[in-house]
């Protein structure tokens, strides 16, 4: 029998949701309408002399080859950052799920990277690739690479993609995790009596029973790729060399808050805001068909 909760105030249910839609309101939407009206503005950097341009904030970034070199780094990026990252987080997840020794160990230290923040994770592998002093590059020249970070950047955005997909591991491997202890036993063990090697067993039973926790996780991951990078971007390779790995919201950093472009800024950023929902859209519209819930 459902159980249903009844409140006897009527005025408790937009109480206990308030604060909710405060922290929205606040965090999300005012933000959001300052951003679209400030991208039809002209501005100096200091907000003092002000000019309604309409759309020509729109129309320079749609003219300009620079921005959309920064489109197809954030395609890219985007791409590899919530692939591998699903990927490998998936595989250490069932490797954590088997009963093996040390298993509770080996779950803490996976869970930590998700505890450093995305400027400090930047650091620590910008170190580790410093064409100098990395200790990850001594194998590398051995083997007769040259790895050079702050020249190449084909060898900057494989650093940086590695990076973030390193500091987004943590949050995949939990949920994942999670799924894969949801499954019953039963299931798999009926399986496994019918015959089902282990591999066959994955595909056809626990990947489609993942398929809710897959999904949620690449609109998070696509998401992450697109906004929570910047810190770490920024402390590796400041977008270089030649903006190899500039991606869009990197560009509205550096135009906005470095050029002083405050209202080209805020008009890639509402490009910006688009795009992501567009895609989180499209995820729901045509991905979530194939999810099994």
């Amino acid at each position: 029998m459902e159980k249903r909760v009844t409140f006897n105030e009527r005025w408790l249910p937009y109480l206990l949701v308030a604060p909710q839609i405060v922290i929205t309101l606040v965090f999300f939407f005012w933000p959001s309408g300052q951003a679209i009206w400030q991208s039809l503005l002209v501005e100096d950097a200091f907000g003092g002399n002000t000019k309604f341009v309409w759309f020509d904030n729109f129309l320079q970034l749609f003219n300009d080859p620079a921005y959309y070199a920064s489109a197809r780094v954030t395609v890219v990026f985007s791409a590899l950052v919530a692939s591998i990252g699903l990927a490998l987080s998936l595989l250490l997840a069932v490797m954590a799920d088997r009963l093996i020794r040390g298993a509770t160990v080996y779950k803490t230290f996976l869970i930590w990277p998700y505890a450093v923040a995305p400027a400090v994770a930047g650091v620590l592998w910008f170190f580790m690739f410093h064409p100098s002093l990395g200790t990850l590059v001594r194998p590398l020249r051995w083997m007769g690479f040259d790895w050079n970070p702050l020249l190449n950047g084909n060898h900057a955005m494989v650093m940086v993609i590695l990076a973030a997909t390193w500091k987004q591991i943590s949050y995949n491997f939990l949920f994942f995790l999670a799924g894969l202890q949801s499954i019953p036993k039963s299931v798999i063990e009926a399986a496994a009596i019918d015959g089902a090697r282990p591999l066959r067993r994955f595909w056809t039973i626990t990947f489609p029973l993942l398929s809710p926790t897959t999904f949620f996780l690449l609109v998070v991951n696509l998401v992450y790729a697109f906004f929570e990078t910047l810190g770490t971007i920024d402390t590796m390779t400041g977008g270089g060399p030649s903006k190899a790995t500039e991606t869009m919201v990197y560009k509205v950093y550096v135009d906005g808050l470095l050029g002083g472009n405050l209202g080209g800024s805020a008009a890639q950023s509402v490009i910006l805001m688009i795009i992501v929902i567009g895609l989180t859209a499209i995820q729901f519209r045509y991905v979530e068909k194939k999810v099994t819930y």
